[in-house]
């Protein structure tokens, strides 16, 4: 339940300055281009960038690895399962690991780096989103961090009954069921109190909302997005030139 507690990167670095659609837009960018291309060498360009990027994310190196050793772990097993039963051979498994940590990697550097805050008045000035569904949104979203300490003290509560030992990994798989339904009352029960303290203090009950915090899309941001078609691009280009581009679908 730790991988809840949202990332909070350096406001300082370039990364982090961007602007939430810019991010977004970028990582869409290269998560399209990786979706397309099966091949080791495109992957393998497009994660040295994205490691480069990710020293001007703001998130420090442990926190970074935190969340990506649980994707290591799955792109190696998925990477190995295909390689042995896939009938794709070293090269092929090797490509489809490469690809997925590919993928992952750029929505977690757009997601980690995104105020909620940012995103949520990004959403209602440039995309016209219903400020009901995403200030909504973001209430819940902030309320992510308090299910770590509340499955803690679900934790807790549980052992000073006596209903459940966590010795063992077999205690605790058997004891995650009756946790994770008590989490999930305890989740409804908060949601209702939000939304009857939201509704008392008259949010949605006018059409119109003003933004405290309007913020335009500059050429840096767009710079942002440019350098992620650039990436996608030489990646490409350089995998069609070694004779190892494949795509997704055959033509």
């Amino acid at each position: 339940m730790r991988l809840l507690a949202p990332l909070v990167p350096d406001p300082r670095a370039p990364l982090a300055r961007m602007h939430p659609l810019a991010k977004i837009a970028a990582a869409l960018v290269v998560m399209l281009g990786l979706f397309i291309s099966v091949d080791a060498v495109t992957s393998a360009i497009v994660l040295a960038a994205l490691a480069i990027a990710a020293t001007q994310s703001g998130l420090s190196a442990r926190a970074l690895a935190g969340r990506i050793t649980p994707l290591l772990v799955g792109a190696a097993g998925i990477a190995f399962f295909n390689a042995i039963v896939g009938g794709t051979g070293a090269a092929g498994g090797l490509a489809i690991g490469l690809r997925l940590v590919g993928i992952s990697f750029a929505g977690i550097l757009a997601v980690a780096t995104i105020d909620p805050t940012e995103l949520a008045d990004a959403l209602v000035q440039h995309l016209d989103a219903p400020s009901r569904f995403v200030v909504g949104a973001l209430a819940a979203f902030r309320l992510f961090p308090l299910f770590s300490r509340e499955w803690d003290t679900l934790g807790l509560a549980r052992r000073a009954r006596g209903i459940e030992a966590d010795r063992t990994i077999a205690d605790r798989l058997a004891a995650f069921p009756g946790r994770a339904l008590g989490l999930l009352v305890a989740a409804i029960r908060r949601a209702t109190r939000l939304a009857i303290a939201m509704d008392a203090r008259g949010f949605g009950a006018r059409p119109c909302r003003t933004l405290a915090r309007p913020r335009d899309i500059v050429w840096s941001d767009r710079a942002l997005v440019a350098a992620a078609m650039a990436l996608v691009a030489i990646a490409t280009a350089a995998s069609v030139a070694l004779g190892t581009w494949r795509p997704l679908i055959a033509f």
